[in-house]
């Protein structure tokens, strides 16, 4: 569910949302979800001084509640 709602929330920043894609990842420390985007949407993602991805955050942990989960965001030509 976090991982859809993030992806629906940053689809509609970018110029490119047929490029973005959220893979929720389970590690130790808890969940952390993976947003790729195209490598032009990066700036737009991450915002001025990172408002933009903080704002993101922000949003996702509150609909997390209290597991909370962590968002790494890289462009899609980074390796996997």
């Amino acid at each position: 569910m976090l991982a859809d709602a993030l992806e629906h929330l940053v689809r509609g920043v970018v110029e490119h949302p047929d490029d973005v894609s959220v893979r929720d990842k389970q590690m130790r420390r808890g969940s952390i979800l993976e947003v790729r985007v195209h490598p032009d949407d990066l700036g737009k993602v991450i915002g001025r001084g990172g408002r933009t991805a903080s704002a993101f955050r922000s949003v996702i942990a509150a609909l997390a509640g209290k597991g909370g989960a962590r968002i790494d965001f890289v462009d899609v030509d980074r390796r996997r």
